[in-house]
């Protein structure tokens, strides 16, 4: 009987984040703090009055003084005082927390920029716990508050996950992970030399779904790449537990398979403890006053009779979220979704939710007027905002986020895909307006014309919001770029920050936008 080394897994404990909350959980326990503020209704108006003009950095993309840290450069007086000037009342730094896994004792790095987090602690590639409080100090001093991330749907692959694959204590309950018994695993692939998952391809999806191990295929498969992920399933290798037992998983992963899904509704509630507790902890010890719960619409998968499981617009979303919103708003603190999923999922998951949302419903439309010079889709989409009583003022209209330009429009690909909608003279189903936008977007963005902005698998495209100008304006090569061009790249870029700032809630604009950056070439 193979049983893993006991201070080994002593270790990974103290590593763990659910520990992690567990300790400070019991410093909230019993105490009046939390009972001073309500927090059960979304408040959109007083979110945005703490802070209405926000700078969102990126931290992967930030270039630093010759041996200095991203939080020292955030920091800096100097860039504070120019912050100061254009009326920045708030920075959004970015994931800043340790991230990507942990192979024995060794940590592997972040497989998507930081958004696999492992530990509630700074990242020491990007700076220290003391650059941090400096960086909040000086934010504070031009009356700038600090905003920050909480990511509820998924981690990385560190102490937790691996306490999970360890079987120890109630940590599987913390993952959408399941035992395969012993005799069913021929149906698993072996797992390459040098990783510790394969990705399941779809008929082996369906058989453990025919086996009553798992839920079955999703909704989509986020980030499809043949012969990489094929489907939002992946299985381990075989791995040891605490009790000598030899086991291997299958876990759900709505992203990469290095960012293993949570399970928000397990007997243990080790999720919302974790979660909850990190959320805590970015409001009481990093000092942020707003969190952004990314990738909060992925909290709940059902499986259906038929067809595939019920995974995006499910109403477990919608309670983990107003647990999350409500402990934070508690604690003093509001959030925000980055929820680029259907107007219905927007306008529900405000309803005690994150207090602002992103405004993925006009951002791939305004664009869209900027390439084609009609603004009928733009308009299509102000009037669904209307048409489903969303304020206004609870959307963060932004300019670009980290994220590529994201052209799913996921409203009219899902819940809507077979309604009708009136455009162009013409009426369309869902489905058919938005391959017909889309296709407009990708010629005139990319390929031919705009050779500079890449396709990134079936999400968008990688650009700026100075190269989308560019591909508006026919530049086809950007080292021709003209005096001239640049004054009418100006000038475009300053008509996209005034249709997004002239709007009521919160304006966001990116360290990409600030210094006007285009794409770097592909090579």
């Amino acid at each position: 009987m193979t049983i893993p080394d006991k201070q080994y897994v002593d270790w990974r404990v103290e590593q763990s984040m659910l520990n992690a909350a567990r300790q400070r959980a019991k410093t909230y326990s019993g105490q009046g703090r939390l009972w001073q503020r309500p927090f059960a209704l979304a408040r959109p108006r007083d979110a945005s009055a703490i802070a209405s003009v926000w700078f969102t950095a990126y931290p992967a993309s930030i270039v630093t003084r010759e041996g200095g840290s991203v939080l020292e450069a955030l920091g800096d007086e100097t860039l504070w005082h120019a912050l100061s000037e254009i009326g920045i009342q708030g920075i959004h730094n970015g994931p800043l927390k340790l991230s990507g896994g942990l192979k024995g004792r060794e940590r592997t790095p972040s497989i998507d920029g930081n958004f696999d987090r492992i530990s509630f602690g700074i990242d020491p590639d990007l700076g220290t716990e003391a650059q941090l409080l400096s960086l909040s100090r000086i934010a504070a001093a031009h009356n700038a508050v600090i905003i920050d991330d909480i990511i509820p749907s998924h981690t990385g692959k560190g102490a937790d996950f691996r306490l999970a694959e360890l079987a120890y204590e109630d940590y599987p309950g913390l993952f959408h992970m399941v035992e395969i018994r012993e005799e069913d695993w021929p149906l698993l692939p072996e797992v390459p030399t040098g990783r510790d998952a394969v990705n399941l391809m779809p008929d082996v999806v369906d058989q453990l779904r025919d086996k009553h191990y798992i839920v079955g295929q999703l909704q989509r498969v986020i980030f499809f790449e043949p012969g990489v992920k094929e489907t939002d399933w992946s299985a381990t290798d075989v791995v040891h537990g605490v009790d000598g037992k030899a086991r291997r998983w299958v876990y759900l992963h709505y992203f990469k398979d290095g960012q293993p899904s949570l399970n928000w509704l397990d007997p243990s509630f080790a999720a919302q403890q974790m979660i909850i507790g990190d959320a805590l902890h970015a409001i009481d010890v990093m000092g942020a006053r707003v969190l952004r719960l990314d990738a909060n619409g992925f909290l709940g998968v059902e499986r259906r009779a038929e067809g595939t499981a019920w995974s995006e617009s499910h109403p477990l979303s919608i309670t983990g979220n107003q647990l999350l919103a409500g402990a934070i708003r508690k604690a003093g603190g509001f959030s925000f979704q980055e929820l680029n999923l259907t107007i219905d999922d927007i306008a529900s998951m405000g309803q005690g939710g994150a207090d602002l949302s992103y405004d993925f419903i006009t951002r791939p439309a305004y664009q869209h007027a900027l390439l084609t010079g009609t603004t009928e889709f733009l308009r299509l989409m102000l009037r669904q905002v209307h048409a489903y009583g969303i304020d206004p003022a609870s959307l963060i209209h932004a300019l670009q986020n980290h994220d590529e330009l994201t052209l799913e429009l996921v409203h009219f690909w899902t819940l809507h895909a077979h309604d009708t909608f009136h455009y162009q003279g013409q009426t369309f189903p869902g489905n058919i307006l938005r391959e017909h936008i889309r296709e407009e977007m990708y010629e005139k963005l990319s390929g031919e014309h705009a050779p500079y902005n890449l396709k990134f698998v079936t999400n968008g495209v990688s650009c700026t919001t100075a190269s989308i100008i560019t591909a508006a304006l026919g530049i086809r090569d950007l080292s021709t770029i003209s005096d001239a061009d640049i004054q009418q790249i100006q000038h475009i870029h300053l008509l996209l920050v005034m249709y997004n700032a002239m709007q009521p809630g919160v304006f966001a604009l990116s360290g990409w936008d600030l210094v006007g950056a285009l794409t770097l070439p592909a090579e």
